[in-house]
């Protein structure tokens, strides 16, 4: 199985932090600088993607999850904390069905189970055909805005610029296709970590359904909805989403 970038820094217990469709480890920055004083930070780059960007990219969730998991056994990373967002929700999602014993607690951030992504600003079928007909540069920009509220002129929007800058035509589409082909919806009632749902209430990609569903089948999961934002919290209000995280990991 080929090597991905693993980010790793801080000390404690790990926290495993996994990016989303377009994404890249960068996008944790707000996130690594909060948490690496009291968690062995922990952030892998997806195939294709970032600084990953000359591994071969997997078109199935699947694939991306048991690359994750290579790469934490390869670090001797038995038990850890996991936190996904977006694809990295699915990807989380995934895991805690092939090695949910290894995970000590579970956030499924900005996701939802089906990765058709009912409600979405686009079926996934059309940003494959945007992607073919306008190009990666356009296409990519454009779902980028929509992750902010903000659009283009959030503060932090520039790491979703270079996160863009860091993939392909080729990694992006498989990425669709990742997400098309796949289907949490029956592991739901079988994952039995400690799980934490946080969604941003304007959120494009994501509405409230998938979230609900999450929360409806996961046994005994919490929900955290934050207020006037849409996709990416962590990045929109990085302070709220960090003690978010914080105190559902601190708690006993």
């Amino acid at each position: 199985m080929q090597d991905i970038f693993i980010g790793d820094t801080g000390r404690g217990t790990p926290l495993v932090l996994v990016h989303g469709f377009l994404g890249s480890t960068d996008m944790w920055k707000p996130q690594v600088e909060y948490f690496k004083e009291h968690y062995r930070v922990i952030t892998p780059a997806l195939p294709g993607f970032g600084k990953s960007r000359t591994s071969k990219s997997c078109d199935s969730i699947k694939c991306m999850a048991k690359l994750i998991l290579s790469s934490l056994e390869e670090k001797k990373i038995g038990e850890f904390y996991l936190l996904g967002h977006s694809m990295g929700g699915m990807i989380v999602q995934e895991i805690s069905k092939l090695a949910g014993d290894k995970i000590l607690k579970l956030i499924c951030y900005g996701t939802g189970p089906r990765g058709n992504i009912p409600g979405r600003f686009e079926t996934i079928e059309q940003s494959r055909q945007k992607l073919k007909i306008d190009g990666l540069e356009k296409t990519a920009y454009r779902i980028a805005k929509t992750w902010f509220l903000e659009s283009d002129k959030a503060k932090y929007f520039y790491l979703c610029e270079e996160a863009l800058r860091q993939t392909s035509l080729v990694a992006t589409d498989n990425g669709l296709i990742a997400m098309k082909n796949w289907s949490g919806i029956d592991n739901l009632a079988n994952i039995k970590n400690k799980t934490l749902i946080i969604w941003g209430d304007q959120d494009k990609a994501y509405n409230y359904d998938q979230i609900k569903t999450l929360k409806d089948n996961i046994p005994g999961s919490e929900l955290k909805i934050v207020k006037n934002c849409s996709h990416n919290v962590h990045l929109e209000k990085p302070n709220e989403f960090n003690n978010i995280v914080s105190e559902f990991l601190k708690k006993t």
